[in-house]
């Protein structure tokens, strides 16, 4: 899951991008509805945490906004403000959701969970690919019934392959869903990830699910190696 952050207060974007990236998630942080719009332009977000206080144009007319522009990830707002109107502004500028704050992180985590599992590309609770299964909302990943301990960015890696299985991924594509844009290394980093993905999903099984396509990237095969 990659998640677009609108918040202009540095400690609150900071505890919630490192409370996202813990998960295996993939958090990129803006501090205003300008630079927000710009980010979902370039972007394909799977949901964004918009706060409603923010410098320039409020969260409000940001999400007005997105939507015109015709960004369509759900939106969870954050504000100190607990009125019924409020809540009511966010939900008609567009917001799928209204967190007040102060909040606990599992409700944040839990929210964004339940509308992205709701949009328009199905995403179910539990994949699996083949004897291959990840369960997005314990991290736990399988192999048939032999746990598969994974670092929060193998993690992250697998999860893209897994929602996309069959389908060619470029270095770029994969760098794009599992690395946030604060990374500017082009570098080797996705092979050497692949790699150890490899090392840990297929060959203590002896199968092979994860291909190299020469010239274009990876796949996950459909069948899940078997």
């Amino acid at each position: 899951m990659r998640v677009l952050i609108v918040e202009d207060g540095v400690r609150m974007a900071a505890l919630v991008r490192r409370g996202l990236v813990a998960e295996g998630m993939v958090a990129d942080v803006v501090s205003d509805g300008e630079k927000a719009l710009v980010a979902a332009g370039a972007h394909a977000y799977d949901a964004i945490v918009l706060d409603v206080m923010l410098p320039g144009i409020d969260g409000f007319e940001t999400c007005r906004r997105l939507r015109a522009a015709g960004v369509w990830a759900p939106v969870v707002m954050l504000t100190a403000r607990d009125a019924v109107e409020d809540r009511v502004a966010g939900l008609d500028a567009g917001a799928d959701d209204y967190l007040v704050k102060p909040f606990a992180f599992a409700e944040l985590l839990a929210r964004l969970r339940a509308l992205v599992r709701r949009g328009d590309t199905e995403r179910p609770s539990l994949i699996e690919i083949g004897d291959l299964r990840l369960d997005p909302a314990t991290r736990d990943v399988r192999r048939g019934d032999v746990e598969i301990a994974l670092s929060a960015k193998e993690y992250t890696l697998l999860e893209t392959f897994m929602r996309r299985p069959g389908r060619v991924l470029s270095r770029y594509d994969l760098l794009e869903h599992a690395w946030d844009f604060a990374y500017e290394n082009r570098s080797n980093i996705v092979d050497v990830y692949v790699r150890r993905l490899r090392a840990k999903v297929d060959e203590p099984f002896g199968v092979r699910s994860l291909e190299t396509i020469r010239g274009a990237g990876y796949r996950l095969r459909a069948d899940g190696g078997r």
